[in-house]
């Protein structure tokens, strides 16, 4: 078996991961979904073994496997595309999770973000997080908020990944791309060396501990426009994971230095859209003299209620995001449920919950207009609903008001 005819078939299904395991199918995870190939055999120790053999295409990698037993690498394709590998061992056997990664950078233009996050892109220093969960495109955004810049300014950007995932050309940029592990031993030294490298623009591809964290935040107080990501939910879990990251002792410090330095928070997931496809949900936080306020008193719980009304400066909570993508049709009331941070802020602004029964029309308000498209009737049988605070027989009612053959 050849690993390059089950990444061309990939690509072709439009998969965005490659699953291989003894004793299963190969799996390819579509808009989200995780599915054996139709018709595929079922791969043995050997099978994966030789699958893994032909990804590990140099001695050191090979080396590093066998002394670490996991394993983490680009992969490229000539005419295909790029793919960031984890090979790793379970139950004694070799096993793989390829991630594909487009050679073309999608324009930042056409994603359908807010013009706030284009304004990100321009700040002349300070910190940018962009943050969700695993899967949640976080690495695309940052690849077009990356590509923005090199098409709009004239500076040098210099990225620190593991792995170097998206390639960037040169454009109206010199573009510097440090693989951790490969041209750098560690984030915490790409970091320190990168300080003496006259970047305008560092990108972080992970903050993932304490050493990293306190040098991307002196990077951005020392007049650079650092990027970084973090595996938190939401924009005010962010602050609190960075904070909380330090010892009690040095927390205010990192207060007072994140009040000062934090230009944005973008914190997304993916949903599956109505017709196919998957669509982004956002929540935004800006870094207003209210957020910067809050953060160095340490009282991020108000933090919600600026969100809820800083829209003028771009601000958005998840759950807002959520209730647009419903009444425009892209998502269904149950996606943004099973999503949302607080189920019962997306069904209040959807509606509230419904007192009238199925056959009546549901009544007027702000947030849903008479005369209002009910999308989540058009994919078909809705999941089972994510019920959050509202029992199950309150959200089956609120969505029997949502189906058009109820109104």
């Amino acid at each position: 078996m050849e690993i390059r005819s089950l990444l061309e078939l990939m690509c072709a299904k439009g998969a965005s991961d490659l699953h291989l395991k003894a004793g299963s199918p190969p799996g390819l995870r579509i808009h989200g979904e995780l599915e054996p190939i139709p018709g595929a055999a079922i791969l043995s120790p050997m099978h994966t073994r030789e699958l893994c053999d032909q990804l590990l295409s140099t001695d050191g990698q090979r080396a590093a496997y066998e002394k670490n037993l996991e394993i983490d690498f680009s992969y490229g394709v000539e005419g295909l595309a790029r793919f960031r590998v984890n090979i790793f061992r379970q139950r004694g056997s070799c096993g793989a999770v390829l991630r594909r990664i487009p050679y073309e950078i999608q324009p930042i233009e056409s994603m359908g973000f807010p013009a706030v996050v284009n304004d990100l892109c321009h700040k002349p220093r300070g910190l940018v997080l962009v943050t969700g969960p695993t899967g949640s495109g976080k690495s695309t955004t940052l690849a077009a908020m990356i590509d923005h810049i090199n098409r709009t300014e004239h500076g040098h950007i210099l990225t620190l990944e593991d792995p170097i995932e998206f390639i960037h050309q040169d454009k109206n940029c010199f573009i510097n791309q440090r693989e951790i592990g490969t041209d750098s031993r560690s984030f915490a030294n790409a970091l320190r060396s990168a300080l003496r490298e006259d970047p305008d623009v560092i990108l972080v591809g992970e903050m993932r501990d304490l050493e990293t964290i306190g040098l991307a935040i002196t990077a951005a107080e020392t007049g650079h426009l650092v990027f970084g990501t973090l595996h938190t939910t939401g924009a005010i879990q962010t602050v609190d994971r960075i904070v909380d990251v330090f010892p009690h002792e040095a927390q205010q410090q990192i207060r007072m230095q994140l009040s000062v330095t934090l230009q944005g928070v973008i914190s997304q997931t993916l949903l599956p859209k109505l017709g196919g496809g998957r669509t982004c949900a956002q929540e935004i936080m800006i870094g207003t003299d209210a957020v910067r306020s809050l953060i160095r008193e340490g009282k991020t719980a108000q933090l919600f209620n600026v969100l809820q009304t800083g829209s003028q400066f771009g601000m958005q909570t998840l759950e807002a995001h959520l209730a647009k993508l419903v009444q425009i049709g892209h998502i269904t009331p149950d996606e943004a449920c099973s999503k949302a941070n607080n189920t019962q802020t997306v069904l209040s602004l959807l509606g509230g919950r419904p007192a009238a029964p199925a056959s009546a029309p549901a009544a007027a308000t702000p947030a849903q207009p008479v005369g209002a498209a009910a999308p989540a009737a058009a994919a078909g049988a809705p999941r089972p609903p994510s019920r959050g605070s509202l029992s199950p027989e309150d959200f089956e009612k609120f969505r029997q008001t949502r189906r058009p053959d109820a109104r």
